[in-house]
């Protein structure tokens, strides 16, 4: 456990904030040489001791690849903090609005990231046990590392599940609005599909570049305005512009019917996570296989000397 002095000496006195949330304010600190980032708990946050505890609980016994590592604690008198690795691209939906600058994200890095956050959710739910439900999934809880790698962080809304007992629970309802699945806010019972909901939410997010909700939109829920233009047979006039047509279109419209599906009003319609993995590594192979049948040469590149199938060294093309 990490004591109070050794957060305000990591921080430099809370020197630089990246972000602000319901739960209190990320911070950029350095730990033995390395980057991470410190959530320190408002003490007037009315989620408090009892998420903190739960996070700090589950991140300890979980460990994934595409789930945000927890570093270390402070539990000290009235100073609570968590610890974790640090995240240089921020999150998913900065990347997607523009907030970082930098580029737009491509087809194939959104399929890579959709993929890696499936592949951390469905190990909550399959890998863990007793098996857990995130609760709050969305794209500002998807983080990305200076790699572009995708991580599914904050577990404070997270609830387990007995192992010999229902795949659900009766639970206050918990979540962000426009990620909610109805189900859930209507019936109280919470269970892995209901992540499966919020899931289908990032992905719409992720295709169309679009706000969750919109209150300008005809239809101001992003899943309601997808279906409302795939009326018209259009998949263009969903998609993000910004990407400039360069993808996959049967990848496309594979994403659109999986997202559809995940964000079914009936629960026991929509897929498991396991099977959204597999959809969407699907998606990312179609987009492999168009990138590499667009290339005139093809060709292996070797410390940045592109060698060609005629043995000739020519400069790497990027």
């Amino acid at each position: 456990m990490i004591t109070y002095p050794e957060i305000l000496e990591m921080t430099n006195n809370f020197e630089r904030v990246l972000g602000k949330g319901g739960f209190g304010t990320v911070y950029h600190g350095n730990l033995d040489d390395t980057q991470v980032a410190v959530k320190v708990l408002s003490i007037s946050s009315a989620q408090g001791y009892k998420e903190f505890k739960a996070e700090v609980e589950l991140l300890l016994r979980v460990h994934h690849r595409h789930l945000v590592g927890l570093v270390g604690y402070c539990d000290d008198g009235d100073n609570l903090a968590l610890i974790y690795e640090y995240m240089a691209n921020g999150d998913l939906q900065e990347n997607m609005s523009g907030k970082r600058g930098g580029n737009v994200l491509s087809w194939k890095t959104r399929m890579q990231i959709a993929v890696e956050a499936a592949q951390g959710l469905e190990y909550l739910h399959n890998g863990c046990e007793p098996p857990m439900v995130h609760r709050d999934v969305k794209s500002t809880n998807i983080l990305l590392n200076e790699r572009y790698v995708a991580k599914l962080a904050d577990f404070g809304l997270s609830r387990s599940f007995p192992i010999d007992g229902e795949g659900h629970v009766s639970t206050a309802v918990a979540g962000t609005p426009g990620y909610l699945d109805p189900e859930y806010y209507r019936t109280n019972i919470l269970s892995a599909k209901s992540d499966v909901y919020s899931f289908g939410i990032v992905l719409l997010e992720i295709m169309t570049n679009q706000p969750v909700i919109d209150k300008t939109r005809e239809r101001p829920n992003i899943n309601e305005w997808v279906g409302f233009m795939l009326t018209k047979g259009d998949i263009m006039s969903i998609i993000d512009p910004e990407l400039m047509e360069d993808y996959d279109t049967n990848g496309a419209w594979k994403i659109v019917e999986l997202a559809l599906a995940c964000v079914n009003p009936f629960s026991n319609r929509r897929p498991t996570m396991a099977q959204v993995v597999v959809e969407l590594n699907e998606c990312v192979s179609l987009e492999n296989a168009r990138r590499q049948g667009s290339e005139e040469v093809h060709s292996i590149d070797y410390f940045g000397i592109s060698l060609s199938s005629a043995s000739e060294f020519t400069p790497g093309a990027r």
